[in-house]
């Protein structure tokens, strides 16, 4: 049985593809570096991350780049002995421009190194390319349309100008021939999301449509020429939440579809999974997978019938195990490389913000800029993937000023979190402080709950924190000790959400627990991390 979302956590707009027996999901990190996560299955029910192509400065530079900017919807697919992967690098968000850059990378193994990236075009975002039977190979993407008043949170429909198509020339690397807009969406608006696959002559277009909210939907259209003209499906949307309040997995929206080697159909998708009472994803929105039907008038169906998409799903190879993660994962830093689930953030230069060889045995943070900064960030973390955890993590730190702090942190980003921090105040000396900001936009206030901070021992401390569904609360013990300590109020965890502090559409990451180091002197005293440990409650 495959238990729905199979990528939990940060892993939205889903682009699977299947190569012989092995499946592999493409997933968008937005500012989170290296960019694109990849998971690979054999049985899509259990699922490992096995790479992050876009990993080196002449792939990927997200330095200056906005929050929830960076690394939108990649496409993955498989055709002449390659994988192509497609995607997005969007340089602005508010305003009525997106900058959105798409570029194509290859490579014959998709866990090996991949190409330097080909530029495409910076028509639109959401890119997609399709290989068709015939040889030929077509690249679609959504267009922007600057003329409107749509201002980041608040997306109007004009903005979203229909999906566009052209031919791509793999030898020339460049697209050729006309641009051809074929699909303008539904009723809903906001296509976005394009993915086009053929079956028995038919051309089948699926996008994602509503906004990447509450309205989301996957909505299919077929035609029997690649340029249309594209005819909806029956029931319009073949899969979305909007009118099922009550459906567990909301925000159903944005996937693609793929067939099992004896020929059953399944379709990826986007979704979130709300916290009452005020409906926030904290998980961000995570990637699910549904069972399909072909009917006899040629379109797609979810098996179960209906639109709203389930939790479980019968899987291909009937009764499936799906092995569990660890509840507890341990990290002590001694190995060479960072562990794979963490990431940093929007530099392709890591070396700058931090190092496993300067200390052995520790993972030192470089201070840099101030937690929040778009440009150089010393912030190593993981995806919060359980509604409830606990992270832990032992620091060694000697600020000579406020200006150093280092410590432990929930973030989702400059406006939405909160970090337990270690620095210096003038008449205390070394204190632990809490920094918050509760969704602060656009002025990104901070709030200090412990106000000029706690006093604490010279060496090491260990800090924690606990988050019950809406509710976090920091600890900390000095070294040796055995009790933890509370330090600090209950903290809105909620507010560290898609839906957080601007609202639906004004962001849509997800929430990340880690290791931060800033200086704003500019000396950039290092902090020394000697574990991390995710433990999910």
């Amino acid at each position: 049985m495959i238990i729905n979302p199979i990528l939990p956590g940060f892993n939205p707009d889903p682009s699977i593809c299947r190569v012989g027996e092995d499946y592999f999901i493409a997933t968008s990190t937005f500012e989170w570096y290296p960019g694109v996560q990849i998971h690979h299955s054999r049985d899509l029910v259990n699922w490992r991350l096995v790479c992050r192509p876009l990993n080196r400065a002449s792939q990927l530079d997200m330095r200056g780049n906005p929050d929830s900017c960076g690394i939108w919807a990649p496409c993955l697919s498989y055709s002449d002995g390659l994988f192509w992967l497609v995607y997005t690098d969007v340089k602005r968000f508010d305003g009525n421009f997106k900058d959105a850059h798409n570029y194509i990378v290859t490579t014959p193994s998709a866990m090996g190194e991949w190409s330097d990236p080909v530029y495409v075009n910076s028509s639109g975002f959401d890119p997609s390319l399709f290989h068709d039977d015939d040889g030929r190979k077509w690249f679609v993407n959504m267009q922007w349309n600057h003329r409107t008043e749509s201002y980041g949170g608040a997306p109007k429909h004009p903005a979203f100008d229909g999906i566009l198509l052209q031919e791509w020339d793999a030898e020339k690397k460049r697209l050729v021939g006309p641009v051809k807009n074929i699909f303008p969406g539904s009723s809903l608006g906001l296509v976005e999301g394009p993915h086009l696959f053929k079956r028995n002559g038919w051309y089948y277009l699926t996008t994602a449509e509503g906004g990447t909210g509450y309205d989301h939907a996957v909505t299919m259209a077929r035609a029997r020429t690649i340029d249309g003209p594209y005819e909806f499906h029956p029931d319009t949307h073949l899969i979305t939440s909007k009118d099922h309040p009550e459906a567990v997995l909301q925000r159903a929206g944005h996937g693609q579809y793929v067939e099992t080697p004896d020929g059953t159909p399944y379709h990826t998708h986007l979704c979130g999974r709300p916290l009452p009472p005020k409906r926030r994803c904290t998980l961000g929105r995570e990637t699910a997978i549904q069972k399909c039907v072909w009917r006899d008038d040629g379109w797609l169906y979810l098996e179960d019938g209906g639109p709203v998409p389930s939790v479980e799903v019968p899987a291909p190879g009937g009764d499936v195990a799906r092995v569990e993660a660890p509840a507890i994962i341990a990290h002590d830093f001694n190995g060479p490389e960072l562990p794979l689930e963490f990431q940093w953030l929007r530099s392709p230069m890591p070396e700058r913000l931090f190092s496993l060889s300067a200390r052995p045995g520790f993972l030192r943070l470089f201070g840099r800029e101030s937690i929040g900064s778009w440009f150089e960030q010393s912030l190593v973390a993981r995806r919060q993937e359980h509604h409830r955890f606990r992270a832990e993590t032992s620091l060694e730190f000697s600020p000579d000023t406020y200006q150093q702090v280092a410590g432990l942190t929930h973030y989702y980003n400059r406006y939405k979190f909160h970090a337990l921090g270690v620095t210096l105040h003038e008449q205390r000396g070394r204190v632990i402080t809490i920094l918050s900001c509760a969704g602060d936009y656009p002025n990104g206030r901070l709030s200090f709950p412990l106000d000029s901070g706690i006093a604490v021992p010279e060496g090491r401390l260990d800090l924690a924190m606990e988050i019950r569904d809406n509710d976090l609360q920091f600890f900390w013990r000095p070294a040796g000790a055995v009790d933890w300590k509370p330090v600090g109020p209950v903290l809105d965890a909620g507010v560290v959400s898609d839906e957080g502090g601007r609202g639906e559409h004004g962001s849509f990451t997800g929430a990340f627990a880690g290791m931060f180091a800033f200086d704003t002197s500019g000396r950039a005293e290092p902090a020394d991390f000697s574990r991390f440990v995710y433990e999910r409650l």
